[in-house]
């Protein structure tokens, strides 16, 4: 189907410039500037549509409504550029569910001696004697 409305839009297209390029121009001498040339007929200074004239009014229409046509039947088959250009491969999963059970909490166990008696604190302000970078000569 789509096919079909792609090789009628070119041929429209086709046709159309065929046609255009086919009609002569508008009357470009000097009274046709000023409105003089036959201003007394019934259908004014251009005349009647010509057949040619008519046709180009059809085929625009036409080469308008396939236009349309065409990008709505493109948009319902893929939303946009971008996601037409991502590979397969990166678009993002969807994570697993969690499971609905919590870990089981680890059995307490008795504290050590050690571990319960705080350790002595250095005086604010001082840093142990252990962790002091020796000083260096200056030369």
């Amino acid at each position: 189907m789509v096919t079909l409305l792609w090789i009628i839009y070119i041929l429209d297209c086709l046709l159309l410039i065929g046609i255009i390029l086919l009609q002569p121009g508008e009357g470009g001498d000097l009274a046709a500037a000023f409105g003089g040339a036959s201003s007394q007929t019934a259908f004014g200074a251009r005349g009647s549509a010509t057949f040619l004239q008519k046709l180009t009014t059809g085929l625009a229409v036409l080469f308008m409504v396939l236009s349309i046509v065409l990008v709505m039947v493109s948009n319902t088959k893929q939303s946009n550029l971008m996601e037409r250009s991502l590979p397969a491969a990166s678009v993002p999963q969807p994570a697993a569910p969690a499971s609905p059970k919590p870990a089981p909490a680890p059995a307490p166990t008795q504290p050590s001696p050690a571990a319960a008696a705080p350790a002595p604190q250095a005086p604010a302000g001082t840093a142990p004697a252990a962790k002091q970078a020796p000083a260096q000569p200056s030369k």
